[in-house]
């Protein structure tokens, strides 16, 4: 592992690459005794996107960022599947040694954190879940090669946008391959959320996504509503006016006020 650090009470401070399969993840750590928030970031996105959420929340919690594959500063895979994410997750914790996090993800992040917690609820504190997830999808071909198309039309902003956070550093058919799959895993998702037994609170954003039209993404932010009144562990803790691309930078007071509400729920000996 390549490492910097500089020491705190509990915990150092740490910045450096953790190493998984034929990969190694850039990864930050801030240190110190508070609660530890592991932030998971959307499909294409890098760490960079926290910055507001943490700068919000303060040295108070103990703040973990890292890069996935071909994002950011990590390096390059031969797996980039949904799976592969969910392993880089133990990965990061193990490298760190944090036992129960509380995961905050944005989009795929945030479908991310609730498989995460549903497979290890003993270990998770809660999720936050920043736009997502929501338990509807294209699931029909058609709506596979519209994703297919739009990110072909894509292809050529890719090396522009990289160096922003918003693209990873794979091919356009591999950035389109992981959206039908993420569209599959969010139609599937009902009996997860079902199934949760950590608190989950999700910051529900407003209009269109790239890409989104016709109120599309309007209409899978409803499919939670049910799910809200089965389950008790589900709550909206906010709606906001941001988007969601923008919903980070714009609201991240609202983030930040779910994370301490999740946070205020842990009980000695849960």
């Amino acid at each position: 592992m390549n490492t910097t650090s500089a020491t705190t009470a509990t915990n150092p401070a740490w910045t450096g690459m953790v190493s998984i399969e034929d990969t190694a993840l850039a990864v930050t750590d801030t240190g110190g005794p508070g609660t530890p928030v592991v932030y998971l970031n959307g499909s294409y996105a890098s760490k960079r996107h926290w910055q507001r959420v943490i700068a919000e929340l303060g040295p108070g919690y103990r703040h973990i960022t890292f890069d996935e594959r071909a994002r950011g500063k990590s390096k390059l895979a031969t797996d980039y599947s949904f799976e592969a994410c969910v392993r880089d997750i133990d990965a990061v914790l193990d490298a760190r040694g944090v036992d129960r996090p509380l995961l905050v993800g944005w989009s795929y992040g945030a479908l991310l954190g609730v498989h995460w917690a549903s497979r290890n609820p003993a270990r998770a504190l809660g999720v936050v879940g920043v736009d997502g997830p929501y338990p509807a999808g294209w699931t029909d071909e058609a709506g596979h090669d519209e994703i297919r198309k739009v990110f072909k039309r894509l292809k050529p902003l890719m090396p522009l946008v990289r160096p922003l956070g918003l693209a990873a550093r794979f091919s356009a058919e591999t950035h389109a391959d992981l959206a039908i799959e993420s569209h599959l895993l969010h139609a599937a998702l009902e009996p997860v959320l079902d199934g949760m037994v950590v608190p989950v609170r999700y910051v529900v954003a407003s209009g269109e996504a790239l890409g989104s039209r016709d109120d599309l993404q309007e209409q899978m932010r409803k499919a939670i509503d049910p799910l809200l009144v089965r389950n008790p562990n589900l709550k909206v803790s906010a709606k906001v006016g941001s988007n969601h691309g923008s919903v980070l930078r714009k609201d991240s007071i609202a983030v930040a006020v779910a994370v301490r509400e999740v946070a205020a729920l842990e009980r000695p000996g849960r």
